[in-house]
């Protein structure tokens, strides 16, 4: 019974305590610096992407209405090698532990495994579309969010607070109000042949990206930019060669080639090599769930480019929706995230000085010199300082041995 109410009892405090943070956080918010340049670019970046995949949308739209070309493995090729051709090459100049030898020798097998991923997420969405709707694809489409979200907590220590859950709903509810735009506009388009496949293939393709771009956070955060896209384009152009040949080589035989379909097909790939080559720097600014939040617009996007190329229907829902995104990741990015927290600091000592601690104690390991200091060893330097001192001057050396005497007990 005791230790029940014992129990009750911390958790009392433990809700006092969230509350008390959650009230400080509220009184230090301001909303200037809200709209940081930080912010800005990281929007405008992410907008970006989802414009170039307004591209890689607008462009296999007019193979297949108007050139009846379906042949998502083609396209995906095309775009692996120009990644291999571009990126691949900079691994073989490189010396040491970044050169391409040594990283096929010890992560060959963990690239290809990323690379087969990567592949069968953008072969795995194309086909959905042969068996569900659009309405059934971008909604679903939505559930990259949540499997991002928990792999970034369990593979990158990534702790999201109340705000963000907040955000990626505001998200979602604005990815609601375009399917009801396209509902209300009759384009509720594409084939209801098996409807549970279609979705199945849709949440498939999702969970592959999620898995695709938690990699390569992790990639660019602590490798290189270089290493994810020249190792991706190697084994991607391989696996997408193999399954090209298996699966479309009867279509690609049909293709009746001019310069039209040839354009397109270099407009998807520059589009596509352009996404693959920027998402790592926006991913690396922000987070991969941040960027994914933002490619939620592609398809708003799209719908605006087809109001004047493919004749749809305008709804003002459309801009409501836009509207409600960019305010889902806006917020979603005001708030940074947690990492790692596994250590709590002491409440004793001043926030962010932990971390100029670590610095410092780093800095002398490396130079061979090992800081070793104890509470009396404190208090014996702070009476001969105080000895030798101006008295302004004695209270910040003690304060300065009390914060070292705290950051030693971490």
């Amino acid at each position: 019974m005791a230790t029940q109410q014992s129990q009750e009892v911390f958790r009392d405090m433990d809700s006092d305590n969230r509350s008390n943070s959650f009230l400080k956080t509220m009184r230090k918010f301001n909303l200037h610096q809200l709209f940081s340049w930080q912010l800005a670019k990281t929007l405008a970046m992410g907008q970006g992407l989802a414009a170039l995949i307004c591209g890689t949308a607008i462009t296999s739209q007019y193979l297949a209405t108007d050139f009846h070309v379906d042949t998502p493995m083609l396209q995906s090729f095309l775009n692996y090698v120009l990644l291999c051709v571009t990126y691949t090459p900079i691994l073989v100049c490189r010396q040491g532990d970044e050169n391409i030898l040594q990283i096929l020798k010890s992560k060959w097998w963990k690239y290809v495994l990323l690379a087969l991923v990567d592949v069968e997420a953008n072969y795995t969405v194309v086909k959905a579309y042969q068996y569900t709707t659009l309405t059934s694809v971008q909604l679903l489409d939505c559930f990259v969010v949540p499997v991002l979200m928990v792999l970034s907590w369990w593979i990158l220590k990534t702790r999201f607070k109340l705000v963000h859950y907040v955000a990626v709903c505001i998200c979602v509810l604005g990815v609601g109000t375009m399917v009801g735009a396209d509902l209300l506009a009759g384009r509720d388009q594409g084939s209801t042949a098996n409807i549970l496949l279609g979705d199945g293939l849709v949440l498939l393709s999702a969970s592959f990206y999620a898995v695709s771009n938690v990699c390569q956070e992790y990639t660019v955060k602590n490798l290189t930019r270089e290493e994810f896209l020249g190792m991706v384009g190697l084994f991607g152009t391989i696996i997408s060669t193999i399954q090209m040949v298996i699966l479309e080589r009867t279509e690609i035989g049909a293709i009746h080639w001019n310069w039209k379909i040839g354009l397109l097909f270099c407009g998807f790939a520059l589009c596509l090599y352009t996404l693959y080559s920027c998402m790592p720097i926006v991913i690396k600014l922000s987070s991969a769930t941040s960027v994914n939040l933002s490619l939620m617009t592609a398809d708003l996007f799209s719908l605006f480019f087809g109001i004047f190329l493919f004749h749809y229907m305008f709804s003002g829902l459309y801009l409501v929706s836009l509207v409600i995104i960019l305010i889902g990741s806006i917020l979603f990015n005001a708030v940074p995230t947690q990492t790692d927290p596994a250590d709590p600091l002491p409440s004793v000592c001043e926030e962010g000085f932990y971390e100029n601690t670590v610095a410092t104690l780093n800095y002398f390991t490396n130079q061979g010199t090992v800081l070793r200091l104890d509470r009396k060893d404190a208090q014996e330097e702070n009476t001969s300082a105080s000895s030798r001192t101006p008295k302004h001057e004695e209270q910040s050396y003690q304060n300065y041995n009390a914060d070292v005497s705290c950051s030693t007990k971490l």
